[in-house]
């Protein structure tokens, strides 16, 4: 009597699963062991998350008011900068320090069942934690440059929410596209660099020449800086919408906004059953 043995593929463990329960311990456990790790061994400690915008701030602020005397003309130039950094700073953090955050958990995914999407997003929502003790800070400068509170500040969680939805889409591209191609990390930090230049984090989207701006405001980021001046800084400056001349001159940036999020998102779930065997 011979017997057919039916093979079927094992695939590893999805990019979500096993509840949201258990999806949300995870994330949380993680997301504190990224920030212990981040400050680990340093004299300052947590304090660094303040002090490198801080430092980054007053360089920049020197050259391009001393130097350039680009924000000489600009309405609150000095919290407009500060504000800008903070919030580019976020960005920068989640998705250069997503870029490794996989592979550098190897040992974990070898031997432990469980949904790796969590490993990209916990370095998000770490840098989302710093972004809102920061912010705190930000807003001391704010007001103590002389701006005045408006009903449009309660409309800023928005682009929050925006900055961590599109952070979390690049980190997951990136953190999935390491795993096979160790070059993600070294190209990345040039791009993130071109990314700081390309939004308007030190000019105003007004000073730039309207020979570029278009090309400026392909950024996906582009909008959401636009819009948080607007709404927090200063309520005279141009809003998204004007300074892209209308809302169909948005729907290029919007497009990229949601079909990279959607990529990272798409291309992480199909490779994640795979991590453990690509590492």
């Amino acid at each position: 009597m011979s017997y057919e043995v039916e093979l079927r593929k094992v695939t590893g463990p999805s990019a979500v699963g096993g509840g949201w329960r258990r999806f949300g311990e995870l994330l949380y456990l993680l997301s504190v062991t990224e920030f212990k790790r981040t400050y680990f061994g340093t004299v300052l400690g947590y304090l660094w998350s303040l002090l490198r915008p801080l430092l980054l701030f007053a360089v920049l602020l020197f050259v391009f008011t001393k130097i350039f005397r680009l924000g000489s003309d600009v309405l609150h130039y000095p919290v407009l900068l500060l504000f800008n950094v903070v919030l580019f700073g976020f960005f920068s953090e989640a998705t250069q320090g997503a870029v490794q955050s996989v592979v550098s958990q190897e040992s974990v995914v070898r031997k432990t069942q469980f949904p790796r999407v969590v490993i990209p997003l916990a370095v998000v929502v770490t840098g989302l934690f710093n972004l809102g003790m920061n912010l705190i800070v930000v807003l001391v400068f704010i007001l103590a440059f002389g701006v005045s509170p408006g009903w449009t500040w309660l409309l800023f969680p928005l682009i929050v929410v925006g900055l961590f939805v599109y952070s979390t889409g690049v980190s997951l591209l990136l953190s999935s596209l390491y795993v096979r191609f160790r070059d993600t990390a070294i190209i990345w930090t040039v791009m993130a660099t071109a990314f700081f230049y390309a939004t308007p984090v030190l000019y105003p989207i007004e000073k730039v020449p309207s020979a570029y701006r278009d090309v400026i405001l392909l950024n996906p980021l582009t909008p959401l800086f636009v819009q948080a001046r607007h709404w927090v800084i200063d309520p005279g400056a141009p809003t998204a919408v004007s300074a892209a001349g209308g809302w169909a001159h948005l729907l290029a940036p919007v497009t990229l906004f949601a079909a990279i999020c959607a990529i990272g998102a798409w291309y992480f779930n199909r490779e994640a059953p795979r991590i453990a065997e690509e590492l």
